[in-house]
């Protein structure tokens, strides 16, 4: 009996474990990033519908259609210049506001507490925008 047991509580922990990694496969992290950053006024959908658009003296654009107004190309670059405060879009209002914070190197590693400072901040910073890049792709309108 003890034997048997002891076989269904492996046999229960093995489930257990792969479903666990199989969730930790899905995850998007692209989209989090979009959504911790960018839907607050793009809306979850990208439409422009986010709960403060209307808070805001313009609309914010809808980010599903990029393509269809570049004759259908995704303009990966532009859409990275926006992203890293390059190409300033009056909307966002200033570089110096928080939300520009996460994509700038002084405020990823604010301490070395939390982030072992080898790390490259550069590369961090990057390797989000291209994350939110990837997913605006993938939303984009047929």
């Amino acid at each position: 009996m003890e034997k048997a047991a002891i076989k269904w509580l492996i046999i229960a922990n093995a489930i257990i474990g792969f479903s666990a990694c199989a969730s930790a496969q899905n995850i998007d992290a692209g989209r989090s990033e979009y959504q911790s950053s960018c839907a607050v006024c793009h809306g979850i959908d990208g439409k422009g519908n986010g709960p403060a658009a209307e808070e805001l003296k313009r609309r914010p654009i809808d980010l599903t259609v990029l393509a269809k107004k570049n004759n259908g190309v995704f303009p990966v670059s532009a859409i990275y210049e926006v992203i890293d405060g390059r190409k300033e879009i009056a909307a966002h209002g200033t570089r110096d506001m928080p939300m520009w914070g996460a994509y700038n190197e002084k405020f990823l590693f604010p301490s070395d507490k939390f982030i072992n400072s080898s790390y490259d901040a550069e590369v961090m910073v990057r390797t989000r925008i291209l994350t939110i890049i990837d997913y605006l792709n993938r939303i984009q309108e047929k």
